[in-house]
């Protein structure tokens, strides 16, 4: 019956519908050529420090995408998504420290050498965040509401838990990666280099999303955040497409910690804690759930504005939280929502 049903669920795409993607991908190939111009700039200017700045902005950004497309578009509050994030930079560092120290890494009885190529590591950090999004997202989402959350709040402080108590890896103090990885020919200790390759992965995974959420596949996931009963009631299971795509933001979230590791040249427990998970929640608040674009503005100016008034106070929490408040009682869909209002010549 499901079978029967999806295929006559296809949207019809309407004129509306044609001249906000035009300007979508209008706003993208902007957004794209600033970003592009930003090390050209840099280089310049003589002052690489604005690259690696808006290097961290690109892999938050990606992170808010892949959070989106569950909070978003399926209406899962997962409030532990940074676990993903966290998960794969570990697996990361912990490959570049037996690299290291040429040690080999041993699990249950099988030993692993350490390896500094990311075309090695960075696939097996991302499986490792897909899989575990695969393991909780099939118990998390069992529950719904409230219980969901807690329990992905839960989940995430369990493995932050686990990181913080692996005294061999740095525990609490975190983790240093003593050898940048490679890809390549690319050096990812060259932030010129390692700019290009973070603005790549963010074209691609908000291109990835696009597709999904335009897809059956999205049609069927918006409908089980609406209603999943009447989706169940006409045979289609909610369940399964939910799992699929926490799966996928789980995937995304992965490569996010592996750029991040690589970027910061260091990990520690504080990049899965329930703290930076809130912070990703604020980022596609504020900058507009169910756009894919919104939370990339909101991870932008989340961090702007920390790194702005960081310098101004030590107590920046006091000014960024009425400022998100005002962003999200006036503008209705966040950032977004004020842009497309501007857009259009209304007043927010």
């Amino acid at each position: 019956m499901a079978d029967t049903l999806l295929p006559v669920a296809n949207p019809v795409v309407g004129t509306g519908d044609s001249a906000r993607r035009r300007a979508s991908l209008g706003v993208a190939l902007i957004c794209v050529a600033l970003l592009a111009a930003v090390p050209l700039a840099a280089s310049a200017l003589g002052d690489t420090f604005y690259v690696r700045v808006v290097t961290r902005m690109m892999i938050f950004a990606i992170m808010a995408i892949s959070l989106d497309l569950v909070l978003g578009f399926g209406g899962m509050v997962c409030f532990g998504h940074a676990m993903f994030v966290g998960a794969a930079a570990y697996v990361v560092g912990i490959f570049v420290f037996h690299a290291s120290s040429g040690e080999p890494l041993t699990i249950a009885g099988v030993a692993f050498q350490g390896s500094t190529n990311a075309l090695v590591i960075w696939p097996v950090a991302i499986a490792t965040s897909a899989l575990l999004a695969l393991v909780f997202g099939a118990i998390a989402l069992r529950t719904s509401g409230l219980y969901f959350i807690m329990i992905t709040l839960a989940f995430a402080q369990m493995l932050y838990f686990v990181a913080a108590s692996a005294s061999g890896y740095g525990g609490i103090d975190g983790l240093t990666l003593d050898k940048a990885p490679t890809l390549g020919p690319l050096d990812t200790g060259d932030r010129q280099q390692f700019y290009w390759v973070v603005l790549a992965a963010l074209a691609a995974a908000y291109l990835l999303c696009r597709r999904i959420v335009e897809s059956r596949f999205g049609l069927v996931l918006r409908a089980s955040r609406s209603n999943p009963t009447r989706l169940s009631a006409v045979g289609v299971s909610p369940y399964r497409y939910r799992l699929a795509a926490f799966v996928i933001a789980g995937a995304l979230a992965g490569l996010a910690g592996v750029l991040l590791a690589s970027s910061q040249s260091f990990v520690s427990p504080a990049d899965m804690s329930w703290s930076r998970s809130g912070e990703l929640i604020v980022m596609v608040v504020l900058g507009g759930m169910a756009t894919l674009y919104g939370p990339i503005f909101g991870a932008f100016f989340y961090l702007a504005a920390e790194f702005a008034l960081g310098h101004l106070t030590e107590h920046w929490q006091l000014v960024m939280g009425p400022l998100v408040i005002v962003v999200v009682l006036f503008g209705k869909g966040g950032l977004a929502g004020l842009w497309s209002a501007v857009r259009r010549g209304e007043t927010p």
